[in-house]
């Protein structure tokens, strides 16, 4: 569904039309590329990890950085080669499956660059449509994998390798269910009819909510304690602990309502 631009967006339509026109204009190639999305989903997921890594590093000599950290069983935080295995097996899982299957993707949707950027408003709405749909989405597949023991055997249980899951292990899984949640991300633009500037952002933000859901961390800023509606790092770590429950990625709505949602792991420190 294509959000028409409306006056509550007008403000600031000439500011998102010259970045449209600067990147459109210098960028074509690249903004056509069927290797974009896997590229971007790849390189936004390690650069978004850099700052727990930061953290994982200060935590070893810093009090307060291990007070942030969630209690149960949560243990040390992972060391240098723990990082850099867990880069080397995702980076080779998209090199060798996740690129090509979505370059594939790609040139069969078909992409096209329109000549207006969207307005602020419709790309709030675009943005929040599509974290709807794919929250739903996931939730979904998410159940399922962990319901029908194939599916968790072959495709999840490598991700639950993680008890204790980190920032860079939220895309330390099987190829299969990298593919199939990059897949999930960019059916839910292309359903949603989203501009390139709104999949971009939704990508981003999608991005980074999934590195703080795995990152260990009961961060004072972190974003589920500004919107209850998300369950956070928390949320997340009780799934990792438990193997069940707390099945959707960020809104805890879909938990609450089929009975799977699980109180969030408490964090290390009192008050």
């Amino acid at each position: 569904m294509n959000v028409p631009s409306t006056e509550h967006g007008t403000a600031c339509v000439p500011l998102l039309q010259g970045l449209w026109e600067s990147v459109r204009a210098e960028q074509e190639e690249i903004l056509l590329s069927p290797y974009l999305p896997a590229s971007y989903a790849f390189l936004t997921h390690v650069i978004l990890s850099a700052p727990f890594f930061a953290l994982d590093a200060l935590g070893g000599v810093c009090q307060r950085v291990r007070l942030w950290r969630i209690a149960a069983g949560s243990g040390p935080p992972p060391s240098l080669q723990r990082w850099f295995d867990c880069f080397r097996r995702v980076l080779w899982r998209y090199l060798t499956s996740v690129l090509p299957a979505t370059a594939l993707f790609q040139t069969l949707r078909s992409p096209r660059l329109p000549e207006l950027a969207p307005s602020c408003w419709q790309l709030f709405v675009e943005v929040f449509a599509c974290f709807l749909l794919f929250d739903m989405l996931f939730f979904i597949w998410h159940f399922t994998m962990h319901r029908v023991p194939w599916l968790y055997r072959n495709i999840h249980q490598l991700h639950h390798q993680h008890h204790t899951p980190f920032a860079l292990a939220a895309q330390d899984a099987s190829s299969v269910e990298l593919l199939s949640l990059l897949l999930l991300a960019l059916s839910s633009t292309w359903v949603v009819g989203c501009h390139p500037l709104s999949e971009a952002l939704f990508h981003l933000i999608n991005s980074w909510l999934a590195v703080e859901d795995h990152c260990g961390y009961d961060l004072p800023w972190a974003l589920h304690r500004l919107l209850p509606c998300l369950g956070g790092a928390p949320y997340h770590q009780a799934h990792h602990n438990r193997h069940s429950g707390n099945y959707a990625p960020y809104f805890t709505h879909w938990d609450h309502l089929f009975g799977t949602y699980h109180a969030s792991v408490p964090y290390s420190r009192t008050g």
